[in-house]
C-alpha cells in the first residue's frame, strides 16, 4: 500500500513549515465569508504555538494573507477561538 506524504503548510506568523493537521486554518470563502478550520478559497494557517497565537502583527499579516480587511468583529472572534484552541492544546498535555 502506498502511504502518502503528510501535507505540510506555512505558518503566516513564524514562517515554518508544519503539517496541515498541527495548524489552525482560516479561510475566507467567496460566498460565506471567512471561516475557523474549513471551506474553501483563500486559505492562511496559524500553528497552535502561544507565541504565533498572540503575536501583535497576526492581525496584519492575516488581512495579507487573506487578501481582505477584517472587521472588528472578527477580530474578537478571532481571540476567542485562538484561546479556545490553547485552553484545549494545553488540557492534552
Amino acid at each position: 500500500m502506498i502511504r502518502q506524504a503528510p501535507v505540510m503548510r506555512l505558518c503566516i506568523s513564524c514562517r515554518k513549515t508544519y503539517d496541515r493537521k498541527n495548524l489552525i486554518k482560516i479561510t475566507k470563502d467567496h460566498t460565506q465569508g471567512i471561516m475557523f478550520q474549513r471551506g474553501m478559497g483563500r486559505s492562511a494557517y496559524i500553528c497552535k504555538s502561544k507565541k504565533c497565537c498572540s503575536d501583535s502583527k497576526i492581525k496584519k499579516k492575516l488581512q495579507k494573507a487573506l487578501k481582505t480587511s477584517l472587521e472588528p468583529e472578527f477580530i474578537d472572534i478571532f481571540e476567542k477561538e485562538i484561546s479556545s484552541y490553547n485552553n484545549y492544546s494545553n488540557q492534552g498535555i
